[in-house]
């Protein structure tokens, strides 16, 4: 039984590859020793020239160095057949050079006629030049960009490596793909290095080159004339012939595989083929080409200068700086309504998903199929509001609140619509859309006909009148209110008292990320060794739970760090938090500099502080009140607010820090706007007015 080595392949299975490429390679060493008939030199010659033209298409072609990485061999090769060729050359230059200009084969011939034009001082200044660019400029800059590229990538490999390693951790990639890169990254080290050291072999044939061409002109000449009786001017004429169409021979593969192995080297990390990278490139900059076409023309006419080139090339170049920027843009607005159809079906096959079946809208607004019908045409006015309510409550508690979703029910009823948060509904009301609202409160009424009903958003007493009264109520002194608007600000005042459940955790982790470096190292040092983000959460949303902003938030988290190695519970933290923004909350509920304040009253003030029931360590544990004294309070509360409200100012209902919450609590359910706050939550710089007390 045999077994065949993992990685390794037969060599059934090469089907006589290695043993040909073997065989090749003992052929060419064979012609460093072995005397080689003219038609066998002419074939090889031909054979150096035609695998230097590939190999320079090659490296034109390719999309990144890596793609030809035997080039260092290919290299070595090429440079071993084109010396074993000059070998044979040689051999037959100076044994048979007496017989003309043909007896080293006729490609040296033709290469020598064509080159010298008839006279070897050209052909001999020809070679010099060739082997001078070869050797100085395109050799010795390829060398160059070799060495540092060498350089560079062995530096990087260790980071590279460590950056495998941690995509490799942290499930960004997995194992196949992690080998893929690391042997990429073994394949473009020693790549580079040996294209360090195969950068020598061009530098060392453009040296030999130079030697073999003045052994064969000297060596010829004393051959001829020595063997073969020829005259000294004929033996130099005849041998400088045949020595310098050999060395061109030689140096135009050379010079066109050092130009392969400078673009391959010089290609860095730019992708794709050569020509697309240079072209795109140098033809990226419509402006940079109309300049050129300005200049070219100018040098058109420009006296003693050829108009036609210089014109030819200006045109061509502003021709293709008009045409680059109208080919961009048809292929921006391809590509843009390719994406666009993408991303249509895209949403659409979400839409049809279960997934997206099972996801709901944060906060929805949905409207009754007769209400849908009534106000198609005012949808695009009712978005645009919907989007500045969003920006005010952007402004005014300092987070985003998610997007308002518009949609019809058809199992809504008859005339209403529906206000839901996370798919629950939460309000629903009739909205008469051809009426007007009248908010006419315990004042007097509009004498004009009409229904009395409840303003959705506040309760408050209102009327509903026909459009046909709308001019003798304005009359009156009444502003009406439309329908959308009635509408809106029902929605607004539902949202007011949801605030605490559209924050969500993502929405906090957004806010945190726009805080400036220093908070940023704040939050680092709370999070989570002294509370945690979901404790954060929790503070963050008991605040927005009273309408108290978020907008300072950096003012919350210096607060929260005051007291959070001492407290843990999250309402004990607020309550913390809501002093320090004192100066804010009372900045909110003032008056041209006036709070206005209700006070609890001693008697109920000694109520609630009996009710609140303390532990061993002195800590309130929990809150124990009579439901009779609780229905009492309720009573004498809503009678005292009430009385206040009418004057339609702003004001606040204070009492102690310690039954501060208990008592929002219970206020919180008859009048969620009403703001409670503790005594310690009133703030210097404000003219304090009593309202009275309940009592």
């Amino acid at each position: 039984m045999s077994v065949t080595a993992v990685g390794s392949e037969p060599t059934a299975a090469r089907g006589g590859k290695d043993i040909a490429f073997a065989s090749a390679i003992v052929l060419i060493l064979c012609l460093f020793f072995l005397p080689v008939p003219a038609v066998m030199i002419d074939l090889g010659l031909a054979l150096s020239i035609a695998l230097s033209v590939l190999i320079l298409m090659v490296a034109l072609w390719i999309n990144k160095p890596l793609e030809f990485s035997a080039f260092p061999t290919v290299l070595l090769v090429a440079t071993i057949l084109r010396l074993a060729l000059n070998i044979s050359t040689t051999r037959l230059i100076l044994s048979h050079g007496a017989q003309g200009v043909t007896a080293a084969g006729y490609v040296i011939a033709g290469f020598a006629s064509l080159v010298m034009s008839g006279d070897f001082v050209i052909g001999i200044i020809v070679f010099l030049i060739l082997v001078t660019i070869n050797f100085l400029v395109i050799t010795k800059g390829a060398t160059r960009i070799a060495e540092v590229g060498a350089r560079f990538t062995l530096d990087a490999i260790p980071g590279k490596q460590m950056a495998i390693d941690a995509d490799l951790s942290a499930g960004l990639i997995d194992e196949k793909i992690a080998q893929q890169r690391r042997r990429e990254l073994e394949e473009e080290s020693a790549f580079f290095g040996s294209m360090d050291g195969a950068s020598k072999f061009v530098r060392g044939d453009a040296i030999a080159g130079i030697i073999i061409l003045a052994v064969n002109i000297f060596g010829g000449i004393v051959i001829g004339v020595t063997r073969h009786g020829l005259g000294l001017g004929a033996a130099s004429d005849v041998f400088t012939r045949l020595s310098v169409g050999d060395g061109l021979v030689s140096q135009i593969p050379a010079l066109i595989i050092s130009l392969a192995a400078g673009l391959l080297v010089a290609k860095g990390g730019t992708r794709g083929s050569t020509d697309k990278a240079v072209i795109n490139q140098l033809s990226g900059y419509p402006t940079a080409l109309l300049m050129a076409s300005v200049l070219m023309f100018v040098l058109g006419v420009v006296p003693g200068l050829p108009f036609l080139p210089f014109a030819t090339l200006g045109g061509l170049m502003a021709f293709v700086g008009i045409a680059i920027p109208r080919r961009q843009g048809r292929e921006r607005a391809a590509l843009a309504t390719a994406e666009a159809a993408r991303d249509e079906k895209a949403r659409a096959e979400a839409r049809g998903s279960i997934k997206e079946q099972l996801k709901s809208a944060e906060i929805e607004l949905c409207f009754s199929k007769e209400l849908t019908a009534t106000l198609l045409n005012q949808y695009d006015e009712i978005a645009s509001r919907v989007a500045k309510m969003r920006r005010k409550f952007a402004r005014q508690y300092g987070f985003v609140v998610p997007e308002i979703k518009l949609t019809d029910d058809i199992r809504a009823p008859e005339k209403t619509y529906q206000i839901r948060i996370h798919g629950t509904v939460v309000a629903t009301q009739e909205l008469r859309v051809h009426e007007f609202l009248v908010i006419v409160g315990e004042g007097r009424r509009p004498n004009v006909p009409g229904d009395e009903i409840r303003e959705p958003a506040f309760g408050m007493k209102a009327m509903s009148i026909s459009q046909a009264y709308l001019k003798d109520v304005k009359r009156e002194g009444f502003k009406p209110i439309d329908p959308v608007s009635v509408l809106l600000t029902h929605l607004s005042e539902v949202i007011h008292n949801n605030l605490s459940q559209l924050l969500s955790y993502k929405d906090m982790r957004a806010l945190l990320d726009r805080l400036e470096p220093e908070y940023k190292r704040l939050v680092d040092e709370l999070c989570p060794s002294q509370i945690s983000y979901s404790s954060l959460q929790a503070v963050l949303k008991l605040l927005l739970a009273e309408r108290v902003s978020i907008r300072s938030l950096s003012l919350v988290l210096e607060a929260i760090a005051e007291v959070a190695p001492h407290i843990r519970r999250a309402e004990q933290i607020v309550e913390h938090v809501r002093v320090r923004m004192a100066q804010q909350i009372c900045g909110e509920i003032q008056e041209q500099g006036v709070l206005r304040v209700l006070r609890l009253g001693n008697r109920w003030d000694m109520v609630f502080h009996q009710s609140l029931k303390r532990d061993t360590k002195g800590d309130i544990a929990e809150f124990d009140i009579d439901p009779r004294l609780m229905e009492q309070f309720a009573t004498e509360a809503s009678a005292a607010i009430r009385k206040r409200m009418e004057d339609r100012h702003l004001f606040a209902l204070v009492t102690t820090a310690e039954t501060r919450p208990y008592v929002h609590m219970i206020i919180e359910r008859m009048f969620p706007t009403l703001p409670v706050l503790s005594q310690l939550e009133v703030a210097r710089g404000f003219e304090v007015k009593s309202l009275g007390s309940i009592s």
